[in-house]
């Protein structure tokens, strides 16, 4: 029975950790809407997710664009169906890889941002200043960062679609000979505003989910140099899981 009880004891594991990760995300969100604010940390939080994190989206969207335009071509010279690629990198883009890949990098980047922080906080005790002066550390800490996530991930989502059309535009024109013009003609006609709302839409749970983790492992995070290390690991982790689980569902919500 020693497999059996050592499955249990798993499973048991991961789902009281679902759950507190719920809690702490209901928690979260409950004191968004409540007093007080703390705007000083959300426009911080805001710079150092948004703007800070636009050049490397900008440059992932640009290569994977142009990446994406070479594949579809080679995919569709097979078939006689080369004028596809301006529709498909459009689309390809702002639904699922424009999304995908920009929350992954501010992923990497931000939720192992916020855990470093926040758990070096903790171990250095800074935490229970917060608390000895009457601030409640979820609200100061975690609120304004998952808030200026959620608002500023959209926002990089939108302009890396823009760079990756960009970069799919500069290959099909440049290496693949397709006639500018009419390259940027087919992308607008097979483009739909839903595309890029759903796109959107990822964004901005993405951007929850990332903020979330690394506000979540930072706060939970172990004693010591070691302990720092674990929750930044594990903030990334959980934060790209999690990132690749909702882009699933809300795939399968909006165009099921």
């Amino acid at each position: 029975m020693s497999p059996v009880a050592a499955l249990g004891r798993v499973t048991l594991g991961l789902l009281a950790h679902l759950g507190r990760v719920a809690i702490f995300a209901a928690q979260v969100v409950s004191h968004i809407f409540r007093p007080p604010w703390y705007p000083r940390e959300f426009f911080h939080a805001l710079m150092q997710i948004g703007w800070f994190s636009l050049p490397v989206v900008g440059l992932t969207a640009l290569f994977t664009g142009g990446a994406l335009a070479l594949q579809i071509y080679a995919g569709g010279a097979r078939f006689s169906a080369e004028a596809v690629v301006p529709a498909i990198v459009a689309i390809g883009m702002v639904r699922e890889l424009g999304p995908v890949l920009g929350g992954l990098m501010v992923a990497a980047r931000v939720a192992s941002s916020i855990a470093a922080e926040i758990g070096t906080m903790k171990v250095t005790e800074q935490i229970d200043a917060l608390v000895t002066l009457s601030t409640n550390p979820l609200k100061y800490l975690a609120v304004p960062r998952v808030v200026a996530a959620t608002l500023a991930v959209p926002v990089l989502v939108g302009v890396g679609d823009a760079i990756g059309i960009m970069g799919g535009w500069l290959v099909g024109v440049n290496r693949l000979h397709f006639n500018s013009a009419a390259y940027l003609k087919n992308t607008m006609d097979f483009l739909e505003v839903w595309d890029v709302s759903s796109g959107l839409v990822k964004g901005a749970a993405f951007g929850f989910l990332v903020a979330l983790m690394g506000c979540y492992h930072g706060m939970h995070s172990g004693r010591g140099a070691q302990g720092v290390g674990a929750a930044t690991k594990a903030a990334v982790v959980s934060a790209s899981v999690l990132i690749f689980a909702a882009n699933y569902l809300l795939t399968e919500l909006f165009f099921s």
